[in-house]
């Protein structure tokens, strides 16, 4: 009779550690870099028939004729950030972060990846602390607000056509070998570059993908 009343107990233990494995599954399924498949594609990447240093150099003429200002250039990369307001009090900062490797003689490849950082408008109000005899200090709010940018998310554009415009936009400066000689219009040259679709959709939060340790 015991193992009977031990039963329904039993039961309810295997039953709780199976919801617990299924729980871990699903967090583990929903990571986003549990789906990192490192494809061999091109979307962040190109090869271009030139030196890194004349391949960092377009790419940072391309970035500074879009209006990014470059904090970081040299023979073998290249840094660049550019505010955008899609709201009154939501600010975004896109950051491309470009990498020029050798690939042996006069040939390179370029790695670009670009940040999208969420920031959101917070106010505060200041406070300032009153001695009172015998009791001690108060703390008395005070007329003036203080306003800040607070980050709420972070995340790489993954926007194909984004990198893809970019690239093209290199394209002007390092043209491939059969158009070395190549110039760009007048209407290229103006064609301004819009920005990523990720912006336009807002940025989802993200600052919880990354993998933790």
């Amino acid at each position: 009779m015991r193992s009977v009343r031990f039963l329904p107990r039993l039961t309810t233990l295997a039953v709780a550690v199976l919801l617990l494995a299924a729980c871990g599954r699903n967090a583990r399924e929903d990571a986003p870099f549990m789906g990192e498949s490192f494809d061999s594609d091109e979307t962040y990447s190109r090869t271009y028939e030139l030196p890194p240093a004349q391949v960092c150099s377009a790419a940072r003429l391309a970035l500074l004729g879009q209006g990014y200002a470059v904090g970081k250039s040299s023979d073998d990369a290249v840094e660049a950030t550019k505010n955008f307001q899609p709201e009154d009090d939501v600010h975004t900062q896109l950051s491309v972060r470009v990498s020029c490797v050798s690939r042996g003689n006069e040939r390179s490849l370029l790695f670009v990846s670009a940040l999208l950082d969420r920031y959101v408008m917070r106010k505060s109000s200041n406070s300032a602390s009153v001695g009172v005899g015998g009791i001690g200090s108060l703390s008395l709010p005070v007329g003036s607000r203080e306003d800040s940018l607070v980050r709420t998310a972070s995340s790489t554009v993954q926007d194909a056509g984004f990198y893809r415009r970019f690239f093209e936009r290199v394209g002007f400066y390092v043209p491939a070998p059969s158009s070395r000689d190549r110039k760009p219009s007048a209407d290229e040259m103006r064609r301004e570059d819009p920005p990523p679709a990720d912006l336009k959709q807002g940025a989802a939060p993200a600052t919880s993908d990354l993998p933790q340790g």
